[in-house]
């Protein structure tokens, strides 16, 4: 019996050590319990300064354009950002000044005709985005124009050169246009006459529903076409290219119409070009020793009108190593002369340029025999400007030389020292034969 009561007693001694021992073989499990812990505190302090600052400067900040927009509108406008990253800089036209802002840009007219008293001033706005609040008695308009009417041949030209020929719905004549691209689309019914001056047809003109009508004043209410097309609420603006008395000045109206399309960049390049061939023969032929005199034009119902010393004309003859003899006058415009004050002056001149509607000397011979007392007339050295006509006599040179100054030159250059430009050949003149 007592031996049973030890045996007992060392079985519950063997029990009692086994469960003692059962926490040791457990061990490993509060070592993965703090795993929890380490893994949580490690994944949230990263996702939330990765996520967060991230996302909110994507959201908040816009795509800054580095082009203006030529085609459409904006559809988010931020006032913060400049929607004319390319603008242009007037360098020698003198008849205008372009100012721009982040959305819009203004222009002002400041010479529109000769002894005008008034200026015209344009706000050109950012389409998608709000006009500024106080123009006075400026014309707003959006931009880039969509829809053009162009009421002068010269401003073909710029829409040429700018890539928006597309743009171009209507025009004031059919009859003097020697654009190819232009004529291709009078040939496809695709743009419409809409008449000029005080009988310009302002019901055709709205119903043409253009974003823009360029036109010209003259200051005379019988020849301007934008007092009647302004009272009918059209977006009408004066280009008065013409009143400038440098080529180069009249060229870089270019610049004035990209505006309107936001093609500044375009214009830039296409400006730079001619500025720069201009220039160039220009400082090789105002440097000849032997420069001819030259007279111009031709007597119009009596009255013979010579370009002033001033104008455009008058530059162009001394750019291209030429005596003008009429190049000590002071004035922009023309001189009403008579033959008698005339042939005084330039019997013996080498040169006569511009006479009138004449194709051949016997032209010339035929309205007034007087004419073959002038020593150019007996040499043959009359040329005129009139190698480029149409069919109904539009002469390409008054609508295409006011941008090409630099083939005007090239032209005079060749005349007058042909030995400095061997291969170019005459683009907007020609010799008078007999």
């Amino acid at each position: 019996m007592h031996r049973l009561s030890r045996w007992i007693t060392l079985v519950l001694l063997a029990t009692a050590l086994i469960a003692c021992g059962s926490p040791q073989t457990a061990a490993p499990s509060p070592t993965s319990v703090p795993a929890a812990p380490t893994s949580a505190p490690t994944a949230a302090p990263t996702a939330v300064p990765t996520v967060e600052p991230t996302i909110a400067p994507t959201v908040a900040v816009r795509e800054v354009p580095t082009a203006n927009l030529t085609e459409g509108c904006v559809s988010e406008y931020d006032p913060e950002i400049d929607y004319f990253p390319e603008k242009v800089s007037i360098s020698d036209s003198v008849g205008w000044t372009i100012e721009y802002f982040n959305n819009y840009k203004v222009i002002t007219v400041l010479n529109p005709w000769r002894d005008a008293d008034v200026q015209f001033r344009y706000v050109l706005v950012q389409c998608g985005t709000p006009p500024p609040t106080d123009v006075g008695d400026a014309l707003v308009i959006d931009v880039p124009v969509k829809r053009i009417v162009a009421m002068s041949t010269t401003h073909l030209p710029h829409l040429d050169e700018l890539g928006v020929l597309d743009r171009l719905v209507g025009v004031d004549s059919f009859l003097y246009i020697n654009n190819l691209a232009v004529r291709k689309k009078i040939d496809a019914g695709e743009l419409v006459e809409i008449g000029g001056g005080g009988q310009v047809n302002v019901e055709q003109a709205i119903d043409l529903q253009p974003d823009l009508i360029m036109t010209y004043g003259v200051g005379n209410p019988e020849y301007d076409a934008h007092p009647k097309l302004l009272e009918a609420g059209l977006k009408v603006v004066l280009n008065s290219e013409y009143m400038e008395t440098s080529p180069l000045g009249r060229a870089e109206w270019i610049k004035f119409t990209a505006a309107f399309f936001n093609r500044e960049a375009r214009a830039t390049e296409v400006y730079d070009r001619i500025s720069s061939r201009y220039k160039e023969m220009a400082a090789k032929a105002r440097n000849v020793t032997n420069k001819p005199t030259v007279f111009t034009g031709a007597p119009f119902q009596g009255t013979w009108f010579v370009s002033g010393g001033q104008s455009y004309a008058a530059q162009l003859l001394a750019d291209a190593g030429a005596m003008y003899l009429w190049a000590d006058d002071t004035s922009t415009g023309s001189l009403p002369l008579s033959f008698e004050e005339v042939f005084e002056r330039a019997r013996d001149a080498d040169f006569w340029l511009n006479p009138g509607m004449w194709k051949s000397l016997a032209d010339g011979k035929a309205e007034d025999e007087r004419f073959t007392q002038f020593a150019a007339f007996q040499k043959g050295n009359v040329f005129n400007n009139n190698k480029r006509l149409n069919e109904n006599g539009g002469n390409d040179y008054f609508e295409s030389s006011p941008t090409n100054p630099d083939v005007v030159l090239a032209d005079l250059i060749k005349i007058f020292h042909p030995e400095l430009l061997p291969d170019h050949e005459l683009y907007f003149y020609q010799k008078l034969e007999p």
